[in-house]
């Protein structure tokens, strides 16, 4: 009798759990800072973005964007801190079929957009950034702290409503990281 009721609780949670949940999981990685004269430079790394349904749309003719969220705060005390810099980074990947081309754009890269036909090298492209400068440095104060604060996520878009039947794998582009801390000291 209790093996019967054990069998049919595990049946219900293996019915019951999200897909979702079995997925990739992004995270940021090789996480560091630099100093290049005057300029405190950023460089970090997105792992896991691709999802199979995020590689379907895109080879499809979908654009995707990851969207970078930096932050940089000068730490007063424990309670209180100070917002130094906001970034907003944006990078974009469109995948041409007529060209068999993909067209990756980087707001932090000024210039024209990188285009490649290597799907592995458009995706390094969507997914690391190095060299981004974060603030000069004479707004950093010598023998202070400071943090920086980085998440990333893929961009929310709404596709035109008869598209929402096409389109059922959309649902399950919640990728986003957590917020990822680097405390130091200048």
């Amino acid at each position: 009798m209790i093996k019967n009721k054990v069998l049919i609780i595990f049946i219900c949670l293996l019915v019951l759990i999200p897909e979702a949940s079995l997925a990739q999981v992004a995270k940021l990685s090789n996480i560091a800072i630099a100093r290049d004269n005057d300029k405190l430079l950023f460089k970090v790394n997105l792992d896991g973005a691709f999802t199979d349904d995020i590689k379907k749309a895109i080879t499809s003719g979908v654009a995707t964007s990851f969207t970078f969220y930096i932050n940089l705060y000068k730490i007063n005390n424990l309670l209180f801190r100070s917002k130094i810099s906001e970034i907003l980074i944006t990078n974009t990947i469109k995948y041409d079929n007529l060209k068999n081309v993909y067209t990756v754009s980087r707001s932090w890269k000024n210039g024209e957009p990188a285009t490649t036909e290597s799907f592995k090298e458009a995706q390094e492209l969507m997914t690391q950034i190095d060299g981004l400068k974060i603030a000069g440095m004479d707004k950093l104060g010598k023998n202070n702290s400071y943090r920086i604060e980085a998440k990333a996520e893929l961009s929310k878009f709404t596709l035109p409503f008869y598209l929402h039947y096409i389109f059922i794998f959309v649902s399950y582009w919640d990728v986003e990281t957590d917020w990822y801390l680097i405390e130091f000291v200048y």
